[in-house]
């Protein structure tokens, strides 16, 4: 068998067909937004229509004056009420994907009949389900004036509710945010570019992978939200938004930790607002001198953020991808108000990840992230996997962990350009100056001794640095060197000391944070 080459990606049969409606490089012909009456169609559905810059239909305009009556009197409609509404709409339908008009059109559609309806022999047609609970329900329609649909019909609708079923490939989103929160998280689980080559407002991305609703089981780590495409898995947790597991035709790719577990050694967790340390957790930032809780005691610093123990919340998911967000609120040691999201997707190269965070205060913030899944191929130790890093110079450190110098990787150790085995080479090291492929990506590769086969981790947007961490200062020795820790990250160790290639968010500013993994080879 031969060696893998460098841009190899993953092997044929891995990555399943789209979804409906998904093609490559293309939105999709209609995108139908059904929910409960309530839900916020009508809002999402204008909104979507207008940063999408298409024309917008709602379905109520398709009912027949007999319906708007009886439901007006407080009668719910029955299926032979619905009958001629769905065959209108679904004829407007085909006249515009006939004549190539995309549009957006809203529609209860609360039962899987009446979406199999509209949705059977239009493969170009996106399902968008507005997900919401019942007394915010309620409380929305008790606040509405003027339409013809009582409050006193809820409960009918959700009796007939039947939710959307994954072989729907509804794409979900959670209604208990602004309006357009909710048409942000819509347009980033679709795919980013028409036809046209116009490109939706808003940190989107290309379509890829998602969730199904997260355990009920009690978990550490919190909820569980498992991705699927094709023979690949993942999963991603509540508990700091970490990803958890990452699985392709059954192999494990990274050394993750089980649903039962708590998180050790920061395995795959995100890290905001900064990366990596900041020595004794003290830094000045404008005028003033701050103070940061010291959570690297031993080394007397502070490390790896402090989103790791936030419970983040849901925001959107599709089969095979998961948007979620959390809010870090001024503290000491960091008084900044950051609206932080997290985006995962399984798409045809593997699993990518996008970290967004927009400062939602009225002063500027300083600013960092990184992320830390350890990756495995298979060995028992990390000594005999071969490891790539494109990188032309690394960070020498104090005893703390802290930078006091970058130096060339020629003539070193450290130098992990042409890939070789790592040994018994101890690493927790910072590597920056990263070689970059036309795509704009540095790639940091670990192969099995074979060479037939392994994972790769690009580094894309906002990546300037990546720490490579063997796991030998582990607290649990049975878990030392098992697998490498590979950090992208925005600015290297104690950059709110040093200020070197820290962001600075102005208000309203925002960041975005991309990395991903490609799995190559053969078993």
């Amino acid at each position: 068998m031969r060696r893998a080459p460098a841009d190899e990606r993953l092997t044929s049969g891995t990555a399943a067909a789209a979804p409906r409606g998904t093609g490559a490089g293309r939105l999709p012909d209609l995108v139908l937004v059904v929910g409960v009456a309530g839900s916020g169609k009508t809002t999402v559905g204008t909104l979507l229509a207008r940063r999408l810059g298409r024309p917008y239909r709602d379905a109520d305009e398709f009912h027949s004056e007999a319906n708007r009556a009886k439901m007006a009197a407080g009668h719910a409609l029955t299926d032979s009420d619905r009958e001629p509404w769905l065959d209108a709409i679904g004829e407007w339908m085909d006249r515009e994907i006939a004549a190539r008009r995309p549009a957006v059109v809203t529609c209860s559609a609360l039962k899987r009949g009446s979406r199999d309806k509209l949705l059977a022999g239009r493969p170009g047609v996106r399902l968008v389900y507005l997900h919401g609970s019942r007394d915010l329900i309620r409380s929305r329609l008790a606040a509405r004036h003027g339409h013809f649909f009582p409050t006193d019909l809820l409960d009918s609708q959700i009796a007939d509710l039947q939710e959307p079923e994954p072989d729907e490939h509804p794409l979900v989103v959670e209604i208990d945010q602004p309006p357009e929160a909710v048409v942000t998280a819509v347009l980033s689980l679709i795919p980013r570019e028409s036809s046209s080559g116009v490109l939706p407002a808003g940190p989107v991305t290309e379509h890829a992978a998602v969730s199904e609703e997260p355990s009920v089981s009690p978990s550490p780590t919190g909820a569980q939200w498992q991705l699927t495409r094709g023979e690949q898995s993942a999963v991603v947790v509540q508990l700091g938004g970490a990803l958890r597991d990452y699985t392709v035709n059954g192999r494990p790719l990274l050394d993750g930790f089980s649903a039962g577990s708590a998180i050790t050694g920061g395995r795959g967790q995100l890290l905001a607002p900064w990366p990596n340390r900041v020595g004794g957790g003290r830094y000045r930032f404008g005028d003033k001198d701050l103070q940061l809780p010291l959570t690297e005691p031993e080394k007397n610093n502070a490390i790896h953020g402090l989103l790791r123990r936030t419970l983040w919340k849901l925001l959107a998911h599709t089969d095979d991808a998961v948007r979620i967000g959390t809010t870090l609120c001024p503290q000491p040691g960091y008084p900044f108000l950051l609206d932080v999201c997290a985006e995962y997707r399984l798409g045809p190269e593997g699993l990518e990840t996008a970290v967004i965070a927009t400062n939602s205060g009225t002063a500027p913030a300083p600013y960092g992230v990184g992320q830390h899944p350890y990756l495995t191929v298979g060995t028992d130790l990390v000594d005999t996997a071969l490891l790539t890093v494109p990188a032309r110079y690394l960070l020498r450190t104090d005893d703390q962990g802290l930078p006091i110098g970058k130096e060339p990787v020629d003539d070193t150790p450290y130098d992990f350009r042409t890939a070789r085995p790592i040994g018994d080479l101890r690493l927790d090291t910072a590597f920056t100056g990263l070689d970059r492929a036309p795509d704009g990506r540095a790639v940091v590769r670990l192969a099995h001794p074979s060479g037939l086969r392994g994972i790769d981790l690009w580094l894309g947007e906002g990546t300037r640095y990546v720490q490579v961490y063997t796991g030998d200062t582990l607290a649990e020795p049975e878990r030392r060197r098992r697998g490498v820790a590979v950090e992208a990250m925005s600015c290297p160790p104690d950059a709110f000391r040093s200020g070197t290639d820290l962001t600075v968010l102005e208000a309203g500013a925002t960041h975005v944070l991309r990395w991903g993994l490609t799995p190559w080879g053969s078993p």
